[in-house]
């Protein structure tokens, strides 16, 4: 495993980390707390120091599992958590992917957070990140200067904002990176979904911002594990299954233009990690983990070959014309133009 530090600080993650909505949610298949412990420890050996929870995963049980997992090894681990949806007084409600109300007061942040710490068995959190952030949260003086304050306090040592839940979310993302020289930014971004992730970063760029970045859904929904084919059936309750089948036709006929990335000691699912880890602003990946073959494959990526000048470009060339396939335009989600801002 190789490690990389985030700008301006000292607090320095694994290449891969491991995103607790797998073992605590039931989106992925059920997984009892033992389960999870196992396989946290497991990763931990294999040189995972990142875990990411939310205190909405699972009602508060994601930061219980890194509890029961790292309590004696705190000073080993760094521990990203998240807030912003009442799952408090919302909390029987929320069922797949449905967003909860939001409350980024300062008074809700602060409370939001001594709860999380307790769950957590910690006095501080690495990572603070707004759940899934919308553009009047971005322009929320009040909840930038509580984040400030905890920093000082000692009770985070970082704060940044998750984007989603689904793609998009540009502005949302350019806007606090440059308004607010937000510390970390949590994109989706993939060889197959390469927009708007590339503009989020390029907003780093432009505005000279200590921005680093932690990447969900390397994989595009595990198209880029290279496992699917045409007669792939999804479980009821997998949000692939409600996707319209020319995802998995057109996706199938990307993927096997992009096997020559395959070699004898790098799968195409670590390929897909290494093209992510090409970005210097790229701080951690957060792949889809839900049993010990996934986990074992990606944490081994961070040191797999690296994707070389030509195999870049190639990429570069199919994506450019979209692999050659004709398709309807993304639906995206959140503030997609500059107008839709409001600046």
């Amino acid at each position: 495993m190789r490690y990389r530090t985030y700008p301006n600080s000292d607090v320095t993650v694994s290449e891969v980390g491991f995103g607790l909505w797998t073992t605590s949610t039931g989106w992925w298949g059920e997984m009892t707390d033992d389960q999870a412990v196992a396989m946290l420890h497991e990763a931990f050996d294999l040189g995972v120091t990142f875990y990411d929870a939310a205190d909405t995963y699972g009602n508060g049980r994601s930061e219980e599992q890194l509890r029961k997992a790292f309590a004696d090894r705190r000073d080993r681990v760094v521990i990203a958590t998240k807030f912003g949806y009442d799952f408090y007084t919302h909390g029987g409600e929320r069922r797949g992917q449905m967003e909860l109300p939001q409350d980024v007061s300062p008074a809700f942040i602060r409370k939001a957070l001594d709860e999380s710490l307790k769950r957590l068995g910690t006095d501080y959190v690495d990572i603070y990140q707004l759940h899934n952030a919308k553009m009047p949260h971005v322009h929320d003086e009040p909840m930038w200067e509580t984040l400030e304050a905890l920093k000082r306090e000692g009770k985070i040592r970082m704060y940044g904002i998750a984007l989603g839940p689904a793609i998009g979310f540009l502005y949302e993302g350019v806007d606090a990176v440059k308004l607010h020289n937000v510390s970390s930014l949590q994109i989706i971004w993939s060889m197959l979904e390469q927009f708007p992730g590339n503009e989020q970063i390029k907003a780093a760029y432009d505005s000279g911002a200590d921005t680093g970045y932690m990447i969900r859904v390397p994989h595009a929904s595990g198209m880029l594990e290279g496992h699917y084919t045409l007669d792939t059936v999804f479980p009821e309750n997998d949000h692939r299954r409600h996707r319209p089948r020319s995802w998995l036709v057109n996706g199938v006929q990307k993927v096997e233009q992009l096997r020559f990335l395959e070699r004898p000691n790098r799968t195409l699912g670590q390929a897909a990690i290494q093209w992510l880890l090409h970005e210097p602003r790229v701080m951690t990946i957060l792949p889809n983990i839900y049993d010990r073959e996934q986990l074992v494959e990606f944490a081994n990526a961070s040191e797999s070959p690296k994707l070389d000048a030509d195999e870049l470009a190639k990429i570069e060339e199919l994506y450019a014309r979209n692999f050659g396939l004709e398709e309807p335009p993304m639906a995206f989600k959140g503030v997609m133009t500059r107008e839709g801002a409001g600046v």
